[in-house]
């Protein structure tokens, strides 16, 4: 199988195109050597089938960063059939440089100048042909959302794939690449008569949206707003549609999966239905409000609004020892913390990508919003319910904050804010629905596996030894959650919520399934109504809060162990968690109760 590597400075669309290019098919995968998983797909191209892999974004191939590293290692370790260079057809001047140097390291090359769309808006005129002829490779204006130039590019790619019969390996990309990039003398001979490009670019109404989002007094408000309505939406538009297919799961239970498992032992009968099904039926409830979320998120960040709010709040990370890509990092971590940590890899300074892996784990990550989502359902009136998950939002916000404050002098940085404001951009219909699908897929599969491993250990802990009543005191589950009682007793946290917490270390998405199996109940409705008699809106909150600052899960703390080459930093992050979330909850409970709640 031939194999093709797409790489491309960052907001050039080059995300975009992979999408495009290999429809639902990508996924997440290890490359040897690297330490960052890359996206991968397979694609039939002519007669035989392709592995494209989608390499991290990056300004210079002989770069610090640990993108541009990562980059460099999977060139010198990976023999490629052929590189796909995305650029910026409005910023082709500025990024004209990277193929150029991917050009001298002797590999064959398509260039895809992309949002010519926004090209022309901008005036900005291109001639590929005397592109092509100069550069001595196949060069294609294309647009990414709309498809404008992706069938003859893609035509392009199969004929040049075709001609390589053998990969080719790079060697020592450091020792073939000059100490300097082209001057811009250079540079504008090379795009002489091939470019045109106007004095300035303009788009007035980017400026005039600006001048609104952008206010240094408005600005934040509109921000945090605009978020609120993020949630408010998926309340509105997911609660039905979560109610919809509960109802579906729990007609399956009743119809098929207990007729069908009938004459079953009733240990093994027990263990299929109330364990598995049960434990992965409620979580799966909850993928059309993960959707939602994921399709929101998606219009912010390719609208460019998501660029904003790190420009926003620049001037207040700064205080706190971190910048904008850090609150950026942040929003990508309510998708799920693990890429977020990754994300911290553009940023050259030590100092500040370890105050920013601090961070991150507070940041309210999509497995953490499907227990939200269920308690304060089950809690909270429908007129009540996303004020509440919005305070939520807010207290991770607030927990980050503090941690920066406390440890920015142990921190430090100097490293300055860089950051490009892409032109608004209304998305595609397509575009977010394909970006929503993937991401909620990539949350299943990723997911899944520890769902499935967490709900059988709390199952059998509910049902060993099995001469005693299933979830009662004498259980294992039921000796574990005495044991811990005494440290969340103050906190307002019984012991069946406790238990849900302790597997909850493993994985978020276990605490939901979890709680289905300690309470033996399938149905949404049903769990929502006997935790309701169980606890009240007090101790709910205390649990939800709780769940939002302690411990995000293992492979959060893997990847920070990683990411930090330091397994002090890693014990660091988790005992401050613990902490901050047991002082957090404890206040919060023993405050209500002391006002008469």
């Amino acid at each position: 199988m031939k194999r093709i590597a797409v790489l491309g400075m960052p907001n050039t669309g080059k995300s975009t195109f992979f999408n495009r290019f290999t429809g639902s098919h990508a996924h997440i995968g290890n490359w040897p050597g690297i330490t960052v998983d890359l996206m991968l797909a397979t694609v039939k191209l002519g007669h035989e089938l392709a592995e494209v892999v989608d390499l991290p974004g990056i300004y210079d191939l002989r770069g610090l960063s640990e993108d541009e590293a990562v980059v460099q290692r999977f060139l010198e370790t990976t023999p490629v059939h052929l590189v796909l260079v995305v650029l910026n057809a409005t910023q082709i001047d500025r990024q004209i440089s990277l193929p150029l140097q991917v050009l001298q390291l002797g590999v064959p090359v398509v260039l895809l100048l992309n949002m010519v769309d926004e090209a022309a808006r901008f005036g900005v005129r291109v001639n590929p042909e005397i592109l092509s002829d100069r550069l001595g490779i196949p060069v294609f204006p294309i647009s990414a959302k709309y498809g404008a130039g992706y069938p003859k590019a893609i035509e392009a790619i199969t004929e040049v794939l075709d001609q390589q019969d053998h990969p080719i390996q790079v060697n020592n990309i450091s020792q073939q690449l000059p100490a300097e990039l082209p001057s811009n003398r250079t540079l504008q001979t090379l795009l002489a008569d091939a470019v045109q490009m106007p004095a300035r670019l303009s788009d007035r109404w980017s400026s005039r949206l600006d001048r609104i989002l952008l206010h240094p007094i408005l600005g934040l408000p509109i921000f945090f707003s605009a978020m609120y309505l993020v949630f408010q939406t998926i309340y509105a538009m997911g609660t039905p549609l979560q109610a919809s297919l509960g109802d579906g799961l729990e007609w399956l239970k009743l119809n098929a999966l207990e007729p069908l498992l009938a004459n079953f032992p009733a240990f093994l009968r027990g263990f299929l239905i109330d364990g598995v099904y049960e434990g992965l039926g409620t979580v799966a409830a909850f993928l059309p409000v993960i959707f939602l979320f994921f399709l929101c998120m998606a219009i912010v960040e390719d609208s460019g609004y998501l660029s904003r709010s790190a420009f926003l709040m620049d001037a207040l990370m700064e205080r706190l020892g971190l910048d904008g890509r850090s609150f950026v990092m942040s929003l990508m971590g309510f998708g799920c913390n693990v890429p977020a940590l990754l994300g911290t890899r553009v940023m050259r300074s030590p100092g500040l990508r370890m105050l920013s892996m601090l961070v991150i784990p507070f940041s309210l990550c999509s497995a953490r919003l499907n227990v939200f989502i269920f308690i304060t359902s089950a809690m909270f009136a429908a007129t009540i319910a996303p004020t509440v998950l919005f305070s939520l939002y807010l207290m991770s916000f607030a927990a980050a904050i503090l941690t920066a404050a406390l440890f920015k002098g142990k921190f430090t940085t100097q490293e300055p804010l860089v950051l490009e404001l892409p032109p608004y951009r209304l998305p595609t219909l397509k575009q977010i629905l394909v970006r929503a699908w993937c991401e909620v897929k990539h949350f299943w599969i990723w997911s899944r596996r520890f769902i499935i491993v967490g709900v059988i250990a709390i199952w059998l802990l509910n049902n060993l030894p099995t001469n005693v009543p299933s979830a009662s005191s004498q259980t294992l589950s039921g000796l574990l959650g005495q044991t811990l009682q005494p440290l969340f007793a103050p906190l307002g946290i019984n012991a069946q919520l406790t238990i849900a917490l302790f597997f909850g270390f493993i994985a978020k998405e276990i605490v939901l399934g979890g709680l289905a199996v300690i309470y033996s109940q399938a149905a949404e409705s049903d769990l929502a109504g006997t935790i309701a008699q169980q606890i009240d809106w007090v101790q709910a909150y205390s649990f939800m809060l709780f769940t939002l600052l302690y411990i995000p899960c293992l492979s959060t703390i893997a990847v920070l162990k990683n990411e930090a080459k330091s397994l002090r930093f890693a014990l660091l992050s988790v005992g401050w968690s613990l902490g901050l979330a047991w002082i957090a909850s404890f206040v919060f409970y023993q405050g209500a109760r002391a006002l008469g709640f």
